[in-house]
């Protein structure tokens, strides 16, 4: 029941968040010359995942944060960017971004595509050369599935916490994200709010991220602080 209640507090904060923040952003809508604080937490809300314990309204499928290394330059809108992929091309980097590596191999999973080098290497140059294709064939490869990608995170709607600390794995940016995948995860353990029959998050090949209901890896088998609740709700003031 205290995990229960936790979470109907954390949503209640979101509803405050979201009226500051002036309603939530499509990430397809979004361009660097929007008022994005430079360091943040970011939130991620997915078509037709809705909450069905805590309440009524949409539930969280993803949270992430940037800058979590010392002396790191990423701003919030550079990681944002990162994820929304190249609007003038409809295509992006799956390498540059862990959530469009997740969601494209969920796509592939779902759809029965054959993609061999999708997330091989850490540019295609490199994998080209471990598949024994041309760089060139193996953007053209990808690229219907990296439009696929940008379409499904672009029609996500998301939220945002500025959060303006130093980098560093001991920000509180970090302190806030860890604790909120936790308290939101189902990661082996009574589901609350799961996630719908059709959650394409169920093709994934990552099991923490079918069982959590979350497009997150890390954190989601860990133990939240409930004290971080009150944190949140003092930033948000």
């Amino acid at each position: 029941m205290s995990r229960l209640r936790d979470l109907a507090m954390f949503y209640e904060t979101l509803e405050a968040l979201e009226q500051r923040c002036g309603g939530r952003r499509l990430l397809r809508d979004c361009d660097g010359r929007q008022n994005w604080p430079q360091r943040g937490i970011y939130i991620f809300f997915e078509k037709g995942e809705k909450r069905t314990q805590t309440g009524t309204g949409a539930r969280v499928v993803r949270v992430g944060t940037h800058a979590l290394k010392a002396g790191s330059k990423t701003t919030l809108w550079n990681r944002l960017s990162q994820h929304q992929g190249v609007r003038r091309s409809g295509g992006g980097n799956h390498r540059g971004s862990i959530f469009r590596l997740l969601t494209g191999q969920a796509l592939i999973a779902r759809d029965g595509l054959d993609v061999p080098t999708w997330g091989v290497g850490g540019d295609a140059g490199k994998a080209a050369a471990r598949s024994g294709l041309e760089r060139e064939q193996v953007k053209s490869l990808e690229h219907p599935v990296e439009k696929a990608v940008s379409e499904t995170l672009g029609a996500m709607e998301l939220l945002w916490i500025p959060i303006e600390d130093a980098p560093g794995p001991e920000s509180l940016r970090g302190y806030i994200e860890r604790n909120t995948i936790a308290l939101l995860s189902n990661y082996r353990g009574d589901a609350t709010d799961p996630a719908s029959s059709d959650w394409l998050g169920r093709f994934s090949n990552r099991e923490k991220i079918r069982q959590s209901g979350l497009w997150n890896s890390n954190h989601v088998d860990e133990s939240y602080e409930p004290a971080f609740l009150g944190v949140l709700k003092r930033l948000l003031e």
